[in-house]
């Protein structure tokens, strides 16, 4: 079977018998050529079935008008928020992305640079790897001015801008009103960490200990991957401990979940016997019994501010070195896990 031949815009011009670069100007809709005309132009290329040679184009532009977006992983409520944010800056202002998730290995993270650059993106967003240690395999973006912002899980580097929350204030806070609650010994459940994220919450703990007179003990820390799994392993620890903690701080809501629920099924009331704070408002916080108190982590808009700020710098509005750290807020949303006061009415 033969195959159709493509329509041109020599093709277009020829059946409307006008010239080549009206036919142009028409299709990009160019206020030059008057509305009829205009008209006229994609009446015809719809009849005709003509497609605009985008890559053609992006060869003389240099431009391909994609954004790529590295995620750890994409069947995280968080993250599947950050791309809906990013998604609809970026359909908005004529980007496409390309999404690839690192599945926690600093291996596939790399390979997905290596990706993203060869698929000529204009500019990436990156969410860390668990284990990443450096950013060496982004130095052949900076050497080609190929603009890189790291968000949420980033390490600090004068060459790159990063958007983060509050995560040591948002885990003051969520320590804070554990203790406000009248609890006396405090579990933190963590991630290990080379990036900001967890070292940040487990210092916004810390403060909160001490600037309520407690002492930290590190025997109160309990570190896994703070998958629901992590939270049902912690939860056995924390069924050995003597006496039992009557609170315990997760950095996700995931963990504390898996926590929650094990605690649940040994018998342990929540808040009355252990209070429960969670981090990112996820949808499962609303879900469990009790719903969980958490910090509210801004997703979505976290991910129309990082394609803003990339997007600007793509269009000459901004400058990216302008600035190195981006910070959004945060906040505490308090439900029944934690609301030991409300049970005492």
């Amino acid at each position: 079977m033969l195959k159709e031949k493509e329509i041109t815009i020599y093709d277009i011009a020829s059946k409307l018998n006008i010239s080549i670069a009206t036919v142009s100007r028409a299709l990009k809709d160019d206020p030059v050529v008057n509305k009829k005309t205009r008209k006229r132009v994609f009446e015809a290329a719809e009849q005709m079935s003509y497609r605009s040679n985008h890559f053609a184009r992006n060869l003389r532009s240099q431009k391909t008008e994609t954004i790529g977006v590295i995620v750890p992983k994409l069947n995280s409520h968080f993250m599947s928020s950050v791309i809906a944010g990013v998604e609809s800056v970026a359909n908005r202002l004529g980007y496409n992305l390309i999404i690839s998730q690192s599945s926690e290995s600093v291996e596939k993270e790399i390979a997905n640079a290596k990706t993203m650059f060869n698929n000529r993106v204009d500019g990436l967003l990156v969410s860390l790897a668990y284990n990443t240690q450096d950013l060496s395999h982004f130095d052949i973006f900076q050497k080609r001015n190929i603009p890189v912002i790291f968000f949420d899980r980033v390490m600090e580097d004068e060459h790159y801008t990063n958007i983060v929350i509050e995560n040591k204030k948002g885990a003051y806070q969520a320590t804070t009103h554990l203790i406000e609650q009248g609890c006396k010994r405090i579990i933190h459940i963590t991630a290990s960490s080379k990036q900001n994220v967890y070292k940040d919450r487990l210092a916004g703990y810390k403060e909160a200990l001490a600037d309520h007179q407690m002492k930290f003990d590190k025997k109160n820390v309990i570190t896994g991957n703070l998958s629901l799994e992590a939270g049902e392993d912690a939860a056995e620890l924390i069924l050995k401990m003597k006496p039992l903690p009557d609170g315990v701080f997760v950095a996700n809501d995931n963990c504390a979940v898996g926590c929650m629920s094990t605690l649940k099924n040994r018998g342990i009331r929540i808040p009355e016997d252990i209070a429960f704070v969670g981090f990112n408002n996820d949808a499962v916080s609303k879900v469990i019994e009790p719903n969980l108190t958490t910090i509210n982590y801004p997703g979505y808009e976290m991910g129309e501010v990082v394609a803003h700020n990339l997007i600007n710098h793509l269009n000459g509005i901004s400058t990216i070195q302008s600035t190195n750290t981006i910070i959004l807020r945060s906040e505490l949303v308090i439900r029944q896990s934690s609301n030991k006061q409300l049970k005492k009415f």
